[in-house]
């Protein structure tokens, strides 16, 4: 009996210990998205500048593929993002922004200082639409097509191979479609 006492705490770390190994394989920025295939949930934000449109759910279902890029000021990872979304501003690369948990005046700053690589951009600063869309963190970024269906999302600051290897492809295809 007394084996066994000793036994039960080295069982249950050896489990434990087994269960962290087995989450290290995986890759964090892999978590599935419950949106793919579906359309995009319905939103209607304010804009983040006074006098823009701001940014409606149904503004991706324009008949183009697009990327929605989910972004905040606060965020350190954006700031590392925003270059290559200038840049595929500059490639004619349609992105539509949407900024989470951010107050609209914060966000307005930000494009100022950085750019607006944004077609459109609404301010989520409640986190709804981004709740609504599954949204853990940011950056996260959305690729919709003409229909406004979600066909791919990325977690985290899209790196010149991300676009080359997946998203690009994935935007030259269904524009294709179209």
């Amino acid at each position: 009996m007394r084996r066994l006492l000793f036994l039960m705490p080295v069982i249950a770390f050896m489990l434990v210990a087994a269960a962290f190994l087995a989450g290290l394989g995986r890759d964090p920025s892999k978590l599935p998205s419950t949106l793919i295939g579906k359309s995009l949930p319905a939103f209607n934000l304010p804009p983040v500048r006074a006098g823009d449109v701001g940014l409606k759910s149904q503004d991706l279902s324009s008949g183009q593929p697009a990327l929605l890029n989910v972004f905040a000021s606060w965020c350190v990872s954006c700031r590392v993002e925003h270059p290559m979304l200038l840049e595929l501003k500059a490639e004619g690369v349609p992105v539509q922004g949407l900024d989470w948990k951010d107050e609209a005046a914060d966000g307005a700053r930000y494009l100022a200082q950085n750019g607006d690589p944004y077609t459109l951009v609404g301010n989520d600063r409640t986190g709804r639409a981004g709740i609504d869309l599954g949204v853990a963190g940011v950056p996260e970024t959305f690729v919709v097509d003409r229909k406004g269906q979600v066909r791919y999302k990325h977690i985290g600051p899209i790196a010149p191979e991300d676009w080359v290897r997946t998203i690009k492809p994935l935007l030259d295809r269904l524009r294709a479609e179209s």
